[in-house]
């Protein structure tokens, strides 16, 4: 079984707990306008590995990863595009006891019969998912990732059903999607789900801008800027519940 990866972070951080070995798949179906990994969104490509591969090479970093209380994360591109590589993956994990973790946006949920039948045996080897909720209004979302939102909101409640343990991550980039009242509806549709066990919010960056213009890509965000720690605070207190109760407008 082989997977089409972009590239291989073999200490990460930021990804899940502990040190983490995350794996960026190539091919992603959002073309999110943040995107600092652009060059991940064709399928097909990338650096062809088997399972094996992988596995023999995560097993040189085991002993860190394991002190460390961490695991492996398969993040993207859109990781759920290559389900099939991801059962094999997890199950090869798992024989050695090794935490997993899927960073997704659930870009490519579908209620379809044999995807639902896949993802079921995927979560039965899988710790955490790391979901992207990208935008709560369905026309910004569109506007923002040129795809709808609802079967990314179907996915939540799926994984909040099956209570798989989710941390969600929520990009917030200056008037795109600081919006207070969006990110009070949110916080309300975050309430709903019974399996959150964290939320994270990631200020918007501009590391990844030198990747679309080497593809030869407009960056439709030229002039916006980080947000502020004013407004990264805000989110906090709204995503988090610990705001003053304000009505929305």
């Amino acid at each position: 079984m082989k997977g089409f990866i972009h590239s291989i972070e073999t200490c990460g951080t930021v990804d899940g707990p502990g040190l983490r070995y995350v794996i960026f798949t190539q091919g992603c179906l959002l073309r999110c306008q943040y995107c600092h990994n652009a060059d991940t969104w064709e399928i097909g490509k990338g650096k062809e590995m088997t399972v094996e591969e992988i596995i023999d090479d995560v097993k040189t970093y085991l002993p860190f990863i394991n002190a460390s209380g961490g695991g492996i994360t398969v993040s993207g591109g859109e990781p759920l595009l290559q389900i099939d590589f991801l059962i094999e993956l997890f199950k090869a994990c798992k024989k050695l006891g090794i935490h997993t973790a899927i960073d997704s946006s659930g870009g490519c949920y579908t209620a379809e019969a044999s995807f639902q039948q896949k993802l079921n045996e995927l979560l039965s080897y899988t710790d955490l998912i790391l979901l992207d909720l990208k935008h709560i209004d369905e026309k910004k979302h569109r506007k923002l990732t040129g795809k709808t939102n609802q079967h990314i909101l179907q996915f939540a409640r799926f994984l909040s059903e099956k209570n798989v343990p989710i941390w969600i991550r929520h990009v917030l980039v200056p008037t795109i999607t600081d919006d207070p009242n969006d990110l009070r509806s949110l916080a309300a549709f975050i309430r709903t789900l019974n399996n959150v066990e964290k939320i994270e919010i990631l200020p918007y960056h501009k590391l990844g801008v030198y990747k679309w213009k080497a593809l030869g890509l407009k960056y439709p965000l030229e002039g916006i800027e980080p947000p502020s720690e004013e407004s990264m605070e805000m989110a906090q207190r709204i995503l988090n519940g610990t705001e003053d109760t304000v009505p929305l407008t």
